[in-house]
């Protein structure tokens, strides 16, 4: 009985050496484990940071070269907008001038007739 009691003693030593050695190996293989999950999710979030900085650079430039060209083509419209007012204001001006004149030199010539056609001076 002393040799079954002294085999079982040292078996349950044994396993509990065994299964005392083989846990901290196991905590160390998960922090292992743990240390490359951390650094490739690093590295992903890096990597789509980046991606997406790309993205709203190019983005931006589009939309600056978008922007910019509109704004000259606005300029040019509004240049060619307003030569051609300034056009036809020059032109309705010289049309009121002229017509102003001209009604000017008629009334000259109306007036004109009425006082040749009296005396000038008055009698008493």
């Amino acid at each position: 009985m002393k040799k079954a009691m002294f085999a079982g003693l040292a078996l349950t030593a044994t396993l509990s050496l065994g299964l005392a050695q083989a846990q901290p190996m196991q905590v160390g293989q998960d922090l292992k484990s743990a240390g490359h999950s951390t650094a490739d999710a690093t590295k992903t979030a890096a990597h789509d940071t980046a991606h997406g900085t790309k993205v709203a650079a190019k983005d931006t430039a589009h939309g600056t070269s978008v922007a910019a060209h509109d704004t000259a083509h606005g300029t040019k419209v509004a240049a060619k907008d307003t030569a051609h007012g300034t056009k036809v204001a020059a032109k309705d001006t010289a049309h009121v001038a002229k017509t102003g004149a001209t009604k000017t030199a008629h009334g000259t010539k109306t007036v004109a007739h009425k006082v040749e056609g009296k005396p000038a001076t008055p009698q008493q």
